[in-house]
């Protein structure tokens, strides 16, 4: 698979690679981190990666803007991207041929060439793999810019490497990513620093969130409380990790108001939560899942679903 998309990427001129909407840092460093690879090894290439900015990732990079006629002849790349409906800029479908590369369950296959690998940690770790082998048979070098995206990747998707994804593999490709010349203490800083009202919405969760006898977490944050803390939906979604602290909490749920709908954010530590992520429109990973429900009611159903699995 990984060479048929070699060959792919020779034979075209121009090659834009897409991610899904509202990105964490495994979609821009996949995303971002194969297009220096590519632009790197094959320097008359145009190669542009594409998805709504997301300010809260300024220190990876910032997306191009292109428009409509360059999907012409184009070939197409879409990297961490389960579901064809979470694909950010439906243009994706324009282009001469489509690649898939993924490591989520692959429920929504698309693609003219699907490389889903649900073993990885990330699809960063996918694209280190993916580089060694156009290494050893293309003569691939990787550039320090590509390195340092794709450890943010590895590094965002494995919770530093505390989540059960991170395998023996992970650590051995971090572990070759650091050995080039880019300031882990800066990227660590961009991925972890918090603004003050971020922090102070994150102490109202330890105050307000609930645990029933079963370890079933919950915590809604409404658009009342965005505003109280002065917070985006995206700057609340940086902290739905924190109730992992809590002791007996087994999983948990955190609801967060926007204009038009809640978006449902999933963690567990045990019982496997992707297939209530799925009921709801979304999906995963089995430990960590999202979805969004267009009311108050259909937030309720997925939370008592939850409490189902957690019994």
């Amino acid at each position: 698979m990984q060479r048929q998309i070699i060959d792919k990427i020779e034979q075209f001129d121009t090659i834009i690679i897409h991610r899904h909407v509202r990105p964490d840092p495994d979609a821009y460093g996949s995303q971002m981190g194969l297009q220096k690879l590519i632009q790197h090894n094959y320097p008359t290439k145009k190669v542009y990666a594409v998805g709504e900015h997301e300010p809260s990732l300024d220190f990876l990079g910032t997306p191009d803007v292109i428009a409509d006629d360059v999907y012409e002849g184009a070939l197409i790349i879409v990297t961490d991207t389960a579901n064809t409906e979470r694909v950010d800029d439906m243009r994706y479908t324009t282009g001469a041929a489509l690649i898939k590369i993924d490591h989520h369950p692959n429920d929504d296959v698309y693609g003219d060439i699907v490389w889903v690998d649900t073993t990885a940690s990330s699809v960063s770790e996918l694209i280190f793999d993916f580089f060694e082998l156009g290494q050893q048979e293309k003569g691939w070098t990787l550039p320090t810019a590509s390195a340092r995206l794709l450890y943010a990747g590895i590094i965002g998707d494995t919770g530093r490497f505390r989540y059960p994804s991170a395998t023996l593999k992970t650590f051995t490709a971090a572990g070759k990513l650091i050995t080039y010349d880019f300031d882990r203490e800066a990227l660590y800083n961009g991925m972890y620093e918090l603004e003050r009202k971020v922090l102070q919405l994150q102490g109202y969760i330890y105050q307000n969130f609930t645990m029933d006898e079963n370890g079933t977490g919950r915590m809604d944050i409404t658009r009342d409380v965005l505003e109280q803390f002065n917070t985006t939906a995206s700057e609340a979604s940086l902290l739905v990790s924190s109730l992992g602290n809590v002791k007996d909490m087994k999983a948990w749920v955190m609801f967060i108001e926007e204009a038009d709908s809640i978006r449902i954010r999933l963690r567990s530590k045990g019982p496997v939560i992707n297939g209530l992520a799925k009921e709801f429109g979304g999906g995963g990973h089995p430990l960590a899942s999202g979805a969004s429900a267009a009311n108050w009611d259909e937030a309720n159903a997925s939370y008592q679903r939850l409490q189902e699995i957690c019994k």
